[in-house]
Parts: C-alpha cells; structure tokens; sequence
C-alpha cells in the first residue's frame, strides 16, 4: 500500500517542486463561522457512470496551484489514486481517498466537468503542460460515499497542537520500528495501523455529546498540507460533524472520516457452515 510511514516528515503545506506552493489564498475556506466548503450538493452518493467523452471536454480548473498542490501531495501517497471532480457555480472540489480510508477534499477556482473522476496522475499531468483538456473519465473507480452537506463546526483546534500529535505519533512509529516495543520485535504496519486507529484528541462542545478525532484525521491533514506552512498566519482548523462524519476543517482542505464503520450483513444461507 502507498504511502506507508506516518506524517509529521516534512513541512506541512509544501507541494512537491515544480508545483508551487498550495496556498495562493485560502481556497474556499473562508473564516471560521462561515459555513464548511467543499461540500458540493446535498446528498451526493456515488457519481454518474457515463461513457468516457460524455463530459465537458476540459477539466475547467482555474486554480491550477491549489489543484497541482493537491494533487502531488496525493500521487506521493497513492500513485494510482481517483480523484473526483465536483463543481457548484464557479468552484470545483477535488475529492480522494487517501489509503488510511480517510476522504479529503479542497475547492479550487473553475467551473469544472461538473461531476467527473480522473487519475490524478493523469490529471496533475495535464496541469503541468498546462493544457485544459479532461483526462479520461474513470467513474467507476469511485466507490465512497461523501459526507452529507450540512456540516456544522463544533470546536477550534490550533494548528500549532495538530502538528505536534502528528509529529509525536511519526516518532512513535520509528522508535517501535528501530528498538521494538517491551524488547519484542513489532511489525511496523502493525504499529502503524494501532496509532492511526488512537484517538488522538476529543472535543467537547457546548451542545451534544463529545467528538472523538482519530490520529487518521490528523495525518490526513497533515500529510495533505492542509495546514499550510508555519509562520503564516491562517484561521485555526476546526473540529466538524456531518450525520456520522467526523471532520477536521483546516485551512488549505478538509479530512472526513465516518465514526461508525458500515457492516455488510450476509444472510444466513450463504454462511459456509449454515
């Protein structure tokens, strides 16, 4: 799986050389209080499967910085990852999935293909020649839901504390990986798999019960470069919820992650042993 090791190893915000840096200005987030971006149409499900070449023949992206910022974080973590482009009047939100089973999005400028998915790759090449042509269309690799629209802020967070758990949590997993835990070997995907599952923080806020936010919405934001660069100085990312999603709201981006795992019940029948 792509992009094993845990972030917190370099400095969140910086895209990969040639792309520019991904905050030319905060890209839909707006100051806290005013409402959560990205989020596109209320009740999105799962994109239409159209034949390739049925869409607008550009990708219609404006904000070539921000989405190739996007995308290079994205391709380094997962090479062959989908991205899904939704657009709502003049902005488009790019969509992923990042392989910790995280959903993270950014709005750009443009108008978009509407609603279409991509390969990054792909996608992040033709920003780099520049040129406005839509990939080929790859609907079908799209299989999550999106969080519901709606979202409402719960708690502020300072960047500041976001960086350190992620930071703490990359130490962990090298010095269990080097030494071992208790003088016995551990096997690092292991490690990693138990400190992304760890609840790295939980919010209280004034109305309802609290809001657990797991390490993995910290790496996602973190390794995603949501936080933008230290020393600029940027609203604080927020804690939201949308129905069962849980997310974290920071200036460059948004991690969503869905609290309660969705079982597949089979029925009895199909049981091996009846």
């Amino acid at each position: 799986m792509p992009g094993h090791g845990l972030p917190g190893q370099g400095v969140p915000g910086r895209g990969l050389p040639g792309q520019g840096l991904p905050g030319r200005g905060l890209p839909g987030q707006g100051l806290p209080g005013q409402g959560l971006p990205g989020q596109g149409l209320p009740g999105q499900g799962l994109p239409g499967h159209g034949l390739p070449g049925q869409g607008l023949p550009g990708h219609g992206l404006l904000g070539v910085a921000d989405a190739g910022a996007f995308l290079a974080r994205l391709t380094r973590l997962d090479p062959a990852a989908p991205v899904r482009l939704r657009s709502t009047g003049p902005r488009t939100a790019l969509w992923a999935h990042l392989p910790w089973n995280v959903l993270v999005t950014r709005e750009v400028d443009g108008s978009g293909p509407a609603d279409a998915t991509v390969a990054a790759a792909d996608l992040l090449a033709v920003l780099a020649r520049g040129e406005d042509t839509l990939p080929e269309r790859r609907d079908a690799q799209w299989r999550w839901p999106l969080p519901p629209g709606g979202g409402r802020p719960v708690e502020t967070v300072a960047a500041a504390e976001l960086t350190r758990l992620a930071t703490a949590a990359a130490g962990t997993l090298r010095e269990v990986a080097a030494g071992g835990l208790a003088g016995r070997a551990v096997g690092q995907r292991a490690v990693r798999d138990a400190l992304l599952d760890h609840v790295a923080l939980v919010v209280t806020p004034a109305e309802g019960p609290p809001v657990d936010v797991s390490q993995r919405l910290v790496q996602a934001v973190s390794r995603m470069g949501f936080l933008g660069p230290p020393g600029v100085d940027s609203p604080d990312p927020r804690v939201c919820v949308s129905g069962r999603w849980v997310g974290l709201s920071a200036p460059y981006g948004i991690a969503w992650l869905q609290s309660v795992k969705v079982l597949t019940v089979l029925p009895i029948t199909s049981h091996p042993n009846g």
